[in-house]
């Protein structure tokens, strides 16, 4: 059975290579010509993912048609641009799953909700958790969540297909907390970068995420995510990842912000995106709306637009009211 991977990203890149590991067929999908060239010519991806060596049994096309027909397939392109891609896939009955990390600007919608919409005759799951791509390409250990639309029959169904020595998935039915982890999670990381960028120590990353961690749970359960799975390996643990690493692009871009630079010069001239840079205006903006209390990720906001400084933006959460640290004091 071929399996298909929409996006030749990082992480799209890092994904064909595992899956391939074992010998099974993969057709990866690019926009780029010049890249379905270089991978199906060198066996690598310069572009995105420098240290990846493609198996053989990875090939790329430029041609989405030419993955219409396949049962399962992973689609691994920033949520801004998912409704676009997914449009051009023939609708059929498969196993699609969302792979990317993100909520569309302009509707709000995640991942889910886009694809449900763009793709109605698929039945959804999202693959989401701490998942830096040169490792998994690299053949590191690596868990996930695989949240299924389906239930336990679309897991039963899909695990052996995703399951391999280096990439062991763990079964969710809560397909909302893993999109919101993945999601809030990149905004957050930007914050950690920001304190790493003017050097504020140990103590107040270790604060962040924690602070953090419990805006992703309110956030994540008044959308009808569920605790257990934003404890999870798609939340909890993608957050301590990508919070503690310059190889989360996410943390990069915090930690220039950070040294002064504005977003604009932060973001000029990369080839990946940093997602949380997309997410971070729209989720203040959900948040807001729903009265979801998320001071960091408004922070994040108010910083990304040019608004406040680095310096005020760690001024404004330190001059918050004191408070509980959960409910309400006695």
């Amino acid at each position: 059975m071929t399996i298909g991977v929409i996006g030749a990203g990082a992480w799209g890149t890092a994904l064909a290579q595992v899956l391939a590991s074992d010998g099974t067929p993969v057709l990866l999908w690019a926009r780029e010509a010049e890249l379905v060239e270089e991978i199906n010519s060198a066996r690598t991806n310069s572009l995105f993912l420098p240290s990846a060596r493609l198996a053989k049994n990875v090939t790329a096309t430029n041609q989405i048609g030419d993955i219409s027909d396949l049962q399962t397939v992973l689609a691994v392109v920033p949520a801004q641009h998912l409704a676009r891609v997914l449009s051009d896939l023939p609708d059929r009955k498969r196993d699609l799953l969302l792979c990317s990390k993100g909520i569309e600007a302009g509707t709000g919608m995640l991942t889910g909700e886009i694809a449900a919409k763009a793709a109605p005759s698929a039945q959804i799951a999202v693959l989401s958790g701490p998942t830096f791509a040169h490792e998994v390409v690299a053949g590191l250990p690596t868990a996930v969540t695989l949240a299924c639309a389906g239930g336990q029959a679309q897991w039963e169904r899909l695990a052996p297909v995703i399951s391999r020595p280096t990439l062991r998935p763990y079964y969710s039915d809560d397909l909302i907390g893993a999109e919101i982890g993945g999601a809030v999670k990149n905004v957050l990381a930007i914050a950690c970068g920001v304190v790493d960028g003017l050097e504020l120590g140990q103590n107040a990353r270790a604060a962040l995420i924690a602070r953090g961690y419990a805006e992703m749970l309110r956030f994540g359960m008044a959308r009808g995510g569920r605790a257990d799975t934003l404890a999870g390996l798609c939340g909890l643990g993608d957050l301590v990842l990508t919070c503690s690493s310059t190889s989360s692009r996410n943390f990069s871009l915090g930690k220039a912000l950070g040294m002064g630079l504005s977003s604009a010069e932060a973001l000029a001239g990369k080839n990946s995106v940093a997602e949380g840079a997309h997410t971070a205006p729209v989720l203040a903006d959900i948040a807001n709306r729903e009265g979801v209390d998320m001071p960091i990720v408004q922070t994040v906001a108010a910083l990304l637009s040019g608004e406040i400084s680095a310096r005020e933006a760690v001024a404004r959460l330190l001059a918050r009211p004191l408070r509980a640290e959960a409910g309400r004091p006695q």
